[in-house]
């Protein structure tokens, strides 16, 4: 029943099974993190399609040299059951700087690493590696 987690777990299996794109329905958070993986290198195009008053979002997957998905793993940390945040300070590294954390701040949906230099905690949506 949760919308993002049904979004990220599209994009993990659309790379397990070597697909070129999935596509999901559009909601303006959905393409915010689309837009926010497609900034971080985890995803090779985010585009929106739609057919008969229906929106839909096209996300492409991305694949290193070897032909494997560059998203090995994706985490939905803050659920609808347990709302997690994170300030400034308790912002870590995912994988030792190989993952990015998503964060939903008051300046939009940004990585770990942009809220840092911008000096802004939020609800962690999910991390990705």
């Amino acid at each position: 029943m949760d919308p993002i987690s049904d979004m990220i777990i599209s994009i993990k299996h659309g790379g397990l099974a070597r697909k070129e794109s999935v596509i999901i329905p559009y909601s303006k958070l959905k393409f915010a993190i689309a837009s926010a993986l497609l900034k971080a290198g985890f995803v090779k195009e985010v585009s929106k399609k739609s057919k008969k008053s229906k929106a839909f979002l096209e996300i492409g997957i991305a694949y290193d040299t070897e032909k494997k998905p560059k998203v090995h793993d994706i985490k939905r940390i803050s659920k609808p059951s347990r709302r997690m945040y994170s300030g400034t300070r308790e912002l870590r590294s995912v994988r030792q700087g190989y993952g990015v954390k998503l964060l939903s701040t008051p300046k939009g949906i940004l990585s770990d690493r942009e809220a840092k230099k911008e000096n802004v905690g939020g609800e962690v949506l999910l991390t990705v590696w």
